[in-house]
C-alpha cells in the first residue's frame, strides 16, 4: 500500500514547548513542508502563524500537498467565538483544512448545547469557505461510551445541518497529541478507539492522530476504515521504519 496519501505530516510544538528559538521553529516548519512536497504526503499540519508561508512554498513548488492548521489548540476550552476568529484568519491565509479541538470538557460536564453550537458554527464557517473541517475529540480524556456519544453528536449535526453531500468534508479526529495521561496510557489513537469512531462517524470520515508508530500500524488503521493519519514521523512510517516516541 502507498501510505503517503493517508499521512498528515505534523509539527505543532511551539518554540517554548520544544525549547528552541522562534527562528528554529520556523525552520522546523519549512523542513516539514519541504519533506511533504518531496514525498507527496497528503497534508502538512502546522500552527496557524505559518499557514501563509507554507501555502506559498507549496504553490511555488507546484505541489498538491495540502496545508492544515489547528484551531483552539490544544485544550479546546476557549470560547467558540475565539475559535471562529482563529479559523477565519487561517481561511484568510488560504488554509485547506481546519482541525478544531472540540470543547470536550464542556461535553464531559453536560454542556451539550454549547458543544452542538460549536460544531455547527465551526463546521459552517469552514464548509462555506470550501475547506475540510476536522473535530478533535481527545479520546484520552473520554471513556469509550463518551467517544461513541460525542462522535455521534458530530455526525448527527453535520448530516442534519449540511446534508450527506458534505459528510466527506467533516472528519472526526482522535487526538491532539498534547493531552497529559497518567501511568503511561496512550494519548493518541488506539485501534479500539478508532474502531468506535469509524463505526459511529459514518458517513463522516475518521482521522487517527498520534500513536501510529510504523507502516504496519498505519496499514492496519487504513484497513479499519481510517482515511487520514496524523503523525510527526511521516517519513519514517512511509519508509517502513519505526517512528520515534511522540506524536
Amino acid at each position: 500500500m502507498n501510505i503517503n496519501q493517508y499521512l498528515d505530516s505534523t509539527y505543532l510544538k511551539t518554540a517554548e514547548q520544544a525549547n528552541i528559538s522562534e527562528e528554529a521553529t520556523k525552520e522546523q516548519v519549512v523542513n516539514l513542508v519541504n519533506e511533504c512536497i518531496e514525498n507527496n504526503f497528503k497534508l502538512a499540519m502546522i500552527r496557524p502563524k505559518f499557514v501563509a508561508m507554507a501555502k506559498e512554498m507549496v504553490e511555488k513548488a507546484n505541489s498538491e500537498v495540502l496545508i492544515g492548521t489547528v484551531i483552539g489548540f490544544h485544550e479546546g476550552t476557549n470560547e467558540t467565538s475565539e475559535k471562529l476568529i482563529e479559523a477565519q484568519k487561517a481561511i484568510d491565509a488560504n488554509v485547506d483544512e481546519l482541525d478544531y479541538v472540540i470543547n470536550y470538557e464542556a461535553f464531559k460536564s453536560g454542556q451539550i448545547n454549547l458543544v452542538k453550537a460549536e460544531v455547527y458554527k465551526g463546521s459552517k464557517l469552514g464548509l462555506e469557505a470550501g475547506k475540510v473541517v476536522k473535530w478533535i475529540i481527545e479520546i484520552a480524556a473520554l471513556t469509550n461510551e463518551e467517544i461513541v456519544v460525542l462522535t455521534q453528536l458530530i455526525r448527527d449535526i453535520v448530516l442534519e445541518k449540511f446534508g450527506e453531500e458534505q459528510a466527506s468534508n467533516v472528519f472526526v479526529k482522535s487526538s491532539t497529541g498534547f493531552y497529559k495521561t497518567e501511568d503511561g496510557k496512550p494519548n493518541g489513537a488506539t485501534f479500539e478507539a478508532m474502531e468506535l469512531i469509524v463505526e459511529n462517524a459514518k458517513p463522516l470520515p475518521a482521522k487517527a492522530a498520534g500513536g501510529v508508530r510504523n507502516y504496519d500500524d498505519a496499514v492496519k488503521m487504513v484497513n479499519l476504515g481510517v482515511t487520514r493519519i496524523g503523525t510527526s514521523s511521516a517519513k519514517s512510517i512511509a519508509d517502513g521504519g519505526q517512528a520515534a516516541e511522540g506524536y
